[in-house]
């Protein structure tokens, strides 16, 4: 599988692992209209790649991602036919990782804030660096957590945690993360690289079918509630992107200074 084409993400290959790169790190891999088309796309191909069986992800420079790009948020406010298309791209997001039968291990170098929380619940198990930061914060900024966040937090939490996380943005760190269930591992920077390493060489010692076959079938479950939820946590998001109270956080971020909702 060629992936040259592809601009935010750059793609490494190791034997017979894939890693894939969130690579904008000057504006902390936050994801632009390109970069989130992208995404949709690129576990379809990974899942294709004849020439690995497993995959990391991970992002370049000191974030794993920010989440969306301010002037994304306002593109998506201003032409409602392109947040029809980030409608359909961020289902292909969640089914393209759910779908995809290798695994896939999140090597969670910085910040995960956002769709970058929600991108990372999605792998199959997740290495944090110990500073790293998880938090979806949407309702802070007048959206809701419709791409995906609303399925995987309660799995992984429980309802009651999650909707206090979903419902205030609060940030975790990563050995908090690790002590609710969240993700895998909370691990040093020092001992990142080796500890991902170690599993992946470890899981590719394995028969690779029977590892591919338990995730497709644990994974049936989390299918199910996904076509459940998707459309309709996307349509509200969509209704939440137009009220004032969004465009007041647009501002309030742009001038640096707290937003003043008016509930509207």
């Amino acid at each position: 599988m060629d992936f040259s084409h592809y601009t935010f993400f750059k793609v490494e290959r190791s034997g017979k692992v894939l890693t894939i790169i969130l690579n904008n790190p000057e504006k902390l891999n936050a994801f632009s209209e390109a970069g989130h088309r992208e995404l949709s796309r690129i576990f379809v191909d990974a899942a294709e790649d004849e020439d690995s069986e497993l995959i990391v992800v991970t992002g370049a420079g000191r974030a794993f991602t920010a989440g969306g790009d301010l002037e994304y948020m306002q593109k998506l406010r201003d032409n409602p036919s392109l947040m029809h298309r980030t409608v359909r791209e961020a289902k292909r997001i969640v089914f393209s990782l759910l779908d995809c039968d290798k695994p896939i291990i999140c090597k969670v170098n910085g910040d995960a804030i956002g769709l970058g929380t929600t991108l990372a619940l999605f792998c199959d198990v997740v290495f944090a660096v110990e500073t790293a930061k998880f938090g979806d914060p949407h309702n802070n900024v007048g959206l809701i957590a419709g791409d995906g966040g609303g399925v995987m937090w309660p799995q992984m939490i429980g309802y009651a945690r999650a909707k206090h996380y979903l419902f205030t943005g609060d940030i975790l760190r990563a050995k908090e993360a690790q002590a609710m269930g969240l993700i895998h591992a909370a691990v040093s920077a020092e001992k990142l690289d080796e500890e991902v390493n170690a599993y992946v060489e470890r899981l590719l010692k394995m028969p690779i079918q029977s590892l591919r076959w338990t995730k497709a079938t644990v994974n049936i479950g989390l299918k199910q509630l996904a076509h459940s939820m998707m459309d309709a946590g996307m349509a509200y998001e969509a209704i939440a992107g137009q009220t004032e109270d969004h465009q007041e956080a647009i501002n309030a971020f742009r001038e640096k200074r707290k937003p003043k909702y008016s509930h509207k």
